[in-house]
């Protein structure tokens, strides 16, 4: 099914969002904490009816969420990473699908942060206005290792995008997506480097399809997205430097946004654990004969759950602050400039092996927490009107994302060896294998 784009930034032109917003997480939490309780209200419907977060997304919006990390200079709150990662597991314990759709959106912002000025004047504005953007990067196969199928090709109207993407995220919910690409010359040959093309959602050429069929993460908006013929404007086409200072902190920066997304369905198992077993009366013949609430066993079972939640919560923090040494010494030294040549900051890798580190242990705590809600209650909570096997699902959905056995052998490769962490330009298929 076709999904129909929604538009804020053209009916607000020139408007600064973010203009009255906190830039510290107890105001920013208490000026977003209403409008997640409505989003946490209507999650299990959504759930059940599989109704897109069209009217929840726009609502965060309209308050401007989507500006927090728009750099002081540029008109924006640049709250800190620490601070935005604490209101984005917020925001999943209400709804682990919306904060996912806001990961390609702020993603696109850290890597501007290392554009130059003319991109940044151009874009800047229009997320102060209420614009977003999605993400489409993966392809279904077909594409080497490394390599992309989707092109970027100069023509005599200027650049043209083609292509298809498998995992859209965001993108049917968001203004513009940002498409990653290889560069083409007029005849279709692939030339070296690789590069984004941010367009439209509604562009001429653009299709936009809600056909996930993952069990997890359903109302996500990660479907297919076909470009033809797409024409990009000047300030749409981005460059990407492999293992530069922007690539080093974006891969850290997505990655960190699944594990905070994990974080969230933690508390969330924690909170409807708590509920649950708060208002039940029934008992099992072979227990304490005591109210659930009362059970020593069952509160075990609880205390687990919030153990697990809280570590999960306090990693992705530590981490968060690790982000925030790592872009700050990477300002410092001009990193963040696109003619800087220099090494990029020890304190940029160390962000990242920090998530690296996360990786291993807040999967297994966030799946963990949502697989132990099933030990508080029974058979009972089974209940598909009741969902509640949905924090397992977009728990297991969301930890697939990055393999865990890779983050692993590639951290006991630097604690062993002292090598950094290194990623390949795109996912594609291996060198020498089968179809």
């Amino acid at each position: 099914m076709t999904a129909a784009p929604r538009t804020i930034a053209a009916a607000r032109p020139g408007a600064n969002l973010s203009d009255g917003l906190p830039t510290d997480y107890a105001g920013l939490k208490r000026h977003f904490q209403p409008l997640f309780d409505d989003i946490a209200a209507g999650s299990l419907a959504r759930e059940l009816n599989r109704e897109l977060p069209f009217d929840a997304v726009r609502s965060l919006d309209e308050a401007g969420f989507g500006t927090l990390r728009v750099p002081v200079v540029h008109g924006g709150p640049e709250v800190s990473l620490q601070d935005f990662f604490h209101l984005l597991i917020d925001l999943a314990e209400a709804d682990s699908n919306v904060a996912h759709i806001y990961r390609s959106h702020y993603g696109f912002l850290e890597a501007l942060r290392f554009q130059p000025r003319e991109i940044q004047d151009a874009w800047y504005p229009l997320v102060l206005a209420g614009a977003t953007v999605g993400n489409a990067s993966t392809e279904k196969g077909g594409n080497a290792l490394g390599g992309l199928n989707t092109t970027l090709t100069r023509t005599s109207d200027g650049m043209e995008l083609n292509g298809q993407k498998f995992y859209a995220t965001a993108s049917i919910f968001s203004d513009y997506t940002r498409v990653s690409a290889a560069r083409a010359d007029a005849d279709g040959a692939q030339l070296d480097g690789r590069q984004f093309a941010v367009v439209a959602t509604d562009a001429v050429g653009v299709s936009l399809e809600d056909d996930w069929d993952g069990f997890g993460q359903k109302l996500t908006g990660t479907g297919t997205a076909t470009f033809t013929k797409v024409t990009v404007p000047a300030h749409g086409v981005l460059d990407r430097v492999p293992g530069s200072a922007e690539a080093v902190h974006e891969a850290a920066f997505f990655q960190l946004v699944l594990l905070a997304v994990l974080a969230g369905i933690a508390r969330a198992s924690r909170r409807d654990a708590v509920a649950t077993i708060a208002s039940r009366k029934r008992t099992f013949n072979t227990g304490s004969g005591l109210p659930f609430r009362e059970d020593p066993l069952i509160q075990e079972a609880a205390g687990r759950i919030a153990g697990k939640a809280f570590t999960a919560e306090a990693t992705v923090l530590h981490a968060a602050r690790a982000l925030d040494a790592g872009i700050a010494a990477a300002e410092a030294v001009g990193a963040d400039r696109p003619d800087f040549t220099g090494d990029v900051p020890a304190e940029l890798y160390g962000s990242e092996l920090a998530i690296e580190h996360a990786t291993i242990t807040v999967p297994e705590l966030g799946i963990g927490a949502a697989q132990d809600l099933f030990l508080t209650v029974g058979a009972s909570a089974t209940s598909t009107k009741k969902a509640l096997d949905r924090h397992w699902r977009n728990a297991q959905t969301v930890a697939t994302h990055n393999p865990i056995a890779f983050r692993a052998r590639s951290l006991g490769d630097y604690w062993i060896n002292g090598t950094l962490p290194e990623g390949l330009n795109a996912i594609g298929d291996a060198k020498g294998g089968q179809v």
